[in-house]
C-alpha cells in the first residue's frame, strides 16, 4: 500500500470488483479513445470480478501489479496504474500503463501516483527499466511522461489494436538511477 499527500494507492482485490465497475461504466467513453475495443461483458459485475481475481494472481506470481487509486476520504476508486509483464533474470522490467476517471483529470492526480509508483517500482521491486508507450496524439501522456523522467526511445508502427484501429504508439523508458 502507498499513499500520497491526496491518494491511496494499493493492490486490486475481489472486493474492490463493485467500484471497478462502476469506475468502468462511468469513463467508458472518456477511456475509449485510448484503449482496445471493449465488449459488453466488460461492463459486468462479474467481469470485473474475475479481474480482480486476475490481479491478485498476477501480484502473486510477481507478473504484474495492477494498482488501484484511491480517494483516501471516500474510497472512490479514481484511476488505476498497472505494472505488467514484469520480466526478472538480466532485463529486470515491466511495462506501465495508466488510466484516470475524467472528472479527476487535470489536478495532477497521476502525476503524484505515477511518482509514488515508480519509486515503488525501483525499490521494493528492485526493476531496473519501467517502459510506456503512448499514442503520438496523445499530449497529455507525451507531457506528464517527459515530467516523470521519461525517454523516448522509439516509434512503432501499427504497435496495438487501440479503439478499433492498428495505431503507432511512441515508446519510452524510465531507467533507475543507478548507485
Amino acid at each position: 500500500m502507498l499513499q500520497t499527500a491526496r491518494i491511496l494507492i494499493r493492490l486490486a482485490t475481489p472486493a474492490d470488483a463493485p467500484k471497478l465497475l462502476t469506475y468502468r461504466r462511468e469513463n467508458r467513453e472518456h477511456l475509449a479513445p485510448w484503449e482496445p475495443l471493449r465488449e459488453a461483458g466488460y461492463y459486468t459485475l462479474a467481469q470485473c470480478s474475475r479481474t480482480m481475481v486476475e490481479a491478485e494472481e498476477s501480484a502473486r506470481a510477481d507478473r504484474g501489479y495492477p494498482l488501484l487509486l484511491f480517494d483516501p476520504d471516500a474510497g472512490e476508486l479514481l484511476g488505476s496504474v498497472t505494472l505488467s509483464n514484469v520480466v526478472r533474470g538480466p532485463f529486470q522490467a515491466c511495462l506501465l500503463g495508466y488510466g484516470i476517471a475524467s472528472r479527476w483529470q487535470g489536478r495532477g492526480l497521476m502525476h503524484e501516483a505515477l511518482e509514488a509508483t515508480l519509486a515503488w517500482a525501483f525499490g521494493e521491486l528492485g526493476l531496473h527499466r519501467v517502459m510506456a508507450n503512448h499514442l503520438p496524439h496523445n499530449e497529455r501522456s507525451a507531457r506528464l511522461l517527459g515530467r516523470l523522467g521519461f525517454e523516448r526511445e522509439g516509434y512503432a508502427r501499427a504497435y496495438l489494436k487501440i479503439a478499433g484501429a492498428w495505431q503507432d504508439h511512441v515508446l519510452t523508458a524510465k531507467i533507475r538511477e543507478l548507485d
